[in-house]
């Protein structure tokens, strides 16, 4: 196991430039709630063309990558947003692309990955897990593997989103990120920290799948149980070792909410800023909103919002899918 070695600025600045055009430059907007614990800002990644930030590190890493490696197609292990962004980049491109899915995969993303032209291989949620934390290759498959989390590139392209923050709001004195594996998190942290070194870097974890929070209070990845909820978008049952030490370095803390309360911050951007979140998006809002990540200029990254219409719906209606 070699560890993902940190991001330099330059990498990140370099991405930005390669990627211009798509998947830049989301807006930045007040969250409309007058009595929160901070001056909480909402980073609308959810605006993305495929609604998900997963866009960026797709893009850099496709990009960037010799066109010789690519003649067979590309394939990649995802849930349902980096499928997208392969899907998207691949398809302009003119490359085949395969999506290894979880069968807990929400009908929305694979709908979309069809429409991207993607190829979709659907395999039971552990053997997903042994590909996506594990690093372990999937029989049959031909083609270039983007590894979703630990490839650098993909980091970088995920930490343009960093750049973007510290133009777009220069006082921030704090950001929080959903973790999943970690690509987004120490993408983010890795510009921003390298910017403006004070801000401090929350993840956020849903209680049903939160290794970080407790692998930072043991110093050491721990393994924790694992439930599929409507948080499809992130958590898992332990962390990538990979990513680990770099996890480690660049997060302040792991900021744990319920489920209750991602519905009710799914519910709250629609109703006072008017922003469709899926659950891993609204998650960041539900950690600010305890007031874990201090009383400052807080942004949170609404990471994407493609969430099932009917989970939508029963959220709304005050209900938990």
């Amino acid at each position: 196991m070699k560890a993902v070695d940190p991001i330099p600025l330059e990498e990140i600045r370099a991405a930005r430039v390669r990627i211009a055009g798509v998947g830049t430059d989301s807006p930045l907007l007040r969250l409309n709630v007058d009595d929160a614990p901070a001056e909480i800002y909402l980073k609308l990644e959810n605006l993305q063309p495929i609604g998900s930030f997963k866009l960026r590190g797709a893009g850099n890493i496709l990009k960037l990558t010799d066109r010789g490696k690519l003649d067979k197609g590309v394939w990649t292990a995802s849930a349902g947003n980096m499928a997208q962004g392969v899907a998207w980049f691949a398809r302009e491109m003119g490359l085949e692309c395969t999506i290894v899915v979880p069968d807990h995969a929400p009908e929305t993303k694979l709908a979309a990955i069809r429409r991207l032209g993607g190829q979709i291989r659907k395999v039971p949620a552990a053997e997903w897990f042994a590909i996506v934390l594990g690093g372990r290759k999937l029989e049959g498959m031909k083609g270039f593997f983007i590894h979703p989390v630990t490839e650098p590139a993909v980091i970088a392209g995920h930490g343009t989103i960093g750049l973007e923050i510290v133009e777009q709001l220069p006082q921030v004195d704090a950001v929080v990120i959903p973790f999943g594996g970690g690509a987004l998190s120490t993408g983010i942290a890795s510009a921003v920290r390298a910017l403006k070194p004070g801000v401090k870097i929350y993840a956020a974890e849903v209680d049903t799948a939160a290794p970080l929070a407790p692998s930072l209070a043991a110093g050491r990845p721990v393994e924790v149980e694992y439930k599929a909820t409507f948080v499809d978008g992130m958590g898992a049952p332990h962390l990538i070792a990979e990513m680990w030490p770099l996890v480690r370095e660049l997060l302040d803390g792991s900021i744990v909410v319920p489920l209750d309360a991602i519905a009710d911050a799914i519910r709250l951007l629609v109703e006072r800023n008017r922003v469709v979140a899926e659950g891993a998006g609204a998650a960041p809002v539900a950690a600010a909103l305890t007031g874990q990540a201090g009383a400052g200029k807080v942004v949170c990254i609404v990471s994407g919002g493609n969430i099932d219409t009917d989970k939508l719906v029963k959220i709304l209606q005050g209900g938990i899918p």
